[in-house]
């Protein structure tokens, strides 16, 4: 007689299924993928949307428009009219309520990511959004409470270029599968091309600081020459120029050694993007500087600088791959 048992097995879930969260985040419905990729896309767009609003108020001389911080002015958090120029107040009070807007963003898309169970790098950089937006709203205030001196100002802006970087690498990571192993694409000639290429955009970026802390837009028509930058701003300009054009032939090489190496993924597509962004943005920093620096080419300029940032980190996590994920 033969006899046949039934073993019943048991052991942990499919890989493919997230773990199950508990507490309240259990009574959040599953976000989709669409969803999270989504919220990481707004995410992008806000933190260099931020910095649309705070050059706007930098060349529109409302940066005192709420002359102190946390509140406004001395006697409310909301303006008071009278207590400063209509316009002024209304533009610095407008970029402080965006903030608002930036963590809510920010929230909904690290409660998603850890509804989705997704892996612990892409938790970390959700988890850097609100952090470094709290970080940035003390930043602000010393910035407002110095009175705009160009350091504090160049404090303030350099922070949000970092955001907009990690916000392009967790774009660019959010849609792949978390289980999946990951693997270096780019070899390690061109890594070191890629971090030395990233060290230069820093120096670009702050040099870029040190060309508005010498320029005509202090922020407000009380900020005073001793609290600018005293530094021949020609020579800033040049000097910020030649960064770049070192930038952008590091990146021209990458993308060469790229192709050539055949590299999969969307690598070879990011820098050809970026490249065509930085040219973009050569021609708007010439033809400011040649009109005598106006105000909408400065806004578009500083847009632009978050823009390329952002996408600078998708190349950087173009590095590394993972299969996609599920839709």
């Amino acid at each position: 007689m033969t006899s046949t048992s039934h073993a019943t097995t048991s052991g942990p879930p499919a890989a493919s299924e997230p773990p199950r969260p508990r507490g309240p985040l259990a009574r959040l419905p599953m976000p989709s993928r669409r969803l999270q990729k989504g919220l990481a896309l707004a995410n992008v767009i806000a933190q260099v949307g931020i910095m649309t609003t705070g050059v706007t108020v930098r060349v529109t001389a409302s940066g005192l428009g709420c002359e102190t911080w946390p509140q406004c002015n001395q006697d409310s958090f909301v303006p008071v009219p009278g207590a400063a120029p209509a316009l002024h107040q209304m533009v610095e009070f407008g970029n402080r309520l965006l903030t608002f807007v930036l963590v809510a963003v920010a929230v909904a898309l690290l409660l998603a990511l850890h509804r989705a169970g997704r892996r612990r790098g892409l938790l970390l950089l959700g988890w850097a959004m609100p952090a470094g937006i709290l970080a940035q709203a003390v930043i602000g205030g010393i910035t407002v409470l110095a009175g705009l001196a160009w350091w504090t100002v160049a404090l303030h802006l350099l922070p949000s270029m970092m955001l907009a970087w990690l916000a392009g690498v967790l774009f660019a990571r959010i849609g792949e599968d978390d289980h999946a192993p990951a693997r270096r694409v780019v070899p390690k000639p061109l890594t070191w091309l890629t971090i030395l290429s990233a060290v230069l955009l820093t120096g670009v970026l702050t040099t870029g600081t040190m060309v508005t802390g010498a320029g005509p837009h202090a922020g407000d028509a009380r900020v005073e020459a001793a609290d600018r930058l005293q530094l021949p701003i020609q020579w800033l300009v040049h000097f910020h120029a030649e960064l770049m054009v070192g930038y952008v032939c590091l990146l021209i090489g990458l993308v060469l050694g790229l192709m050539a190496l055949r590299t999969p993924g969307p690598a070879i597509r990011r820098g050809a993007i970026l490249i065509g962004l930085i040219a973009a943005q050569a021609v708007i920093g010439i033809t400011q500087y040649q009109l005598g620096v106006p105000e909408l080419l400065v806004v578009l300029h500083v847009t632009l600088a978050g823009t390329i940032t952002a996408v600078t980190g998708a190349l950087w996590a173009a590095g590394v791959l993972r299969e996609r994920g599920p839709a």
